[in-house]
């Protein structure tokens, strides 16, 4: 219990500090820390992330922070890659979801060490350009089905499509994404429930409680502490964070896939003792008779 008090706390005071990237560590916490299976660990995930996504929302939407056609240009075509992703996640082998995850990761630390596209420059183009739909459609499929094969909430990939291809102020954009983010989560969340229901198994209720309303606290605490410190400093220890972790998911994954574990030798000498025995009695019987 301590431990899973421990990484919600981290994952609250991650979202709180930088806005973003409490995600991209909830599933490693849940699955090496916690100990719950790959895709119950991204099922839950999905649903910790759009619960907090959802209460993070409310107060950009009353300020009209929203573009909901955004919401409906980008994320109608993520859901449809969202349940595209969780149906493949649903088929793949648990290393290879994890190891993708580890390559997600290392993407994340990267588009937190760019400089992101400020609020001066989007606000000056405003409408001189239209934004191409196609491209915004395009983006959309990527990200949903990227979002559900591995469970990651997808705003650092949503935010700097919205301001560079619908031309989105950043508030805004921020707010637009965890709308969209909410409601693609609810999506996937529904989908590995299925799927995992199928197979006798489900998520666990209590993780998914304790997670959100610790790392609500944690998020109200990591704000504080974000005026405290340099912000930038900050996102760029959390990125080099993520590049060892998603190496270390990536290697211990991948040495999966390429090494299936081998059989236990003494499960292997047991079965092969059991074969011996029913061959003898077999053999016994039929020169009995």
């Amino acid at each position: 219990m301590a431990l899973e008090l421990i990484g919600a706390l981290v994952i609250g005071l991650t979202l709180g500090m930088l806005g973003s990237g409490g995600s991209a560590i909830t599933v490693p916490v849940l699955v090496y820390v916690v100990g719950h299976g790959a895709k119950e660990s991204i099922a839950e995930s999905m649903a910790i992330v759009g619960l907090i996504s959802l209460a993070a929302a409310v107060p950009y939407a009353r300020s009209h922070q929203v573009d909901w056609r955004s919401v409906w240009s980008f994320g109608v075509p993520a859901m449809v890659g969202m349940l595209a992703g969780a149906w493949l996640g649903g088929v793949a082998a648990d290393s290879l979801q994890l190891a993708v995850f580890g390559g997600v990761m290392l993407g994340v630390a990267a588009m937190m060490l760019r400089r992101p596209p400020g609020d001066e420059l989007t606000e000056t183009m405003n409408d001189a350009h239209q934004a191409v739909l196609w491209k915004i459609v395009l983006e959309g499929t990527i990200v949903g089905a990227i979002t559900g094969f591995v469970g990651v909430g997808g705003g650092f990939l949503i935010v700097p499509a919205l301001v560079l291809l619908a031309r989105m102020p950043m508030r805004k954009a921020i707010g637009t994404s965890l709308v969209i983010i909410a409601i693609n989560a609810a999506v996937g969340f529904a989908k590995y429930e299925h799927y995992l229901l199928s197979r006798q198994s489900s998520v666990d209720v209590g993780t998914i409680v304790l997670f959100v309303g610790v790392g609500a606290i944690g998020s109200v605490i990591g704000r504080s502490i974000n005026a405290r410190l340099n912000q930038e400093m900050l996102k760029r220890v959390f990125a080099g964070f993520l590049v060892v972790l998603g190496g270390y998911v990536i290697l211990l994954e991948g040495s999966k896939l390429v090494r299936p574990s081998r059989p236990d030798t003494q499960q292997v000498v047991q079965d092969s003792r059991l074969t011996v025995g029913v061959v003898s009695e077999e053999f016994a019987a039929s020169t009995s008779n």
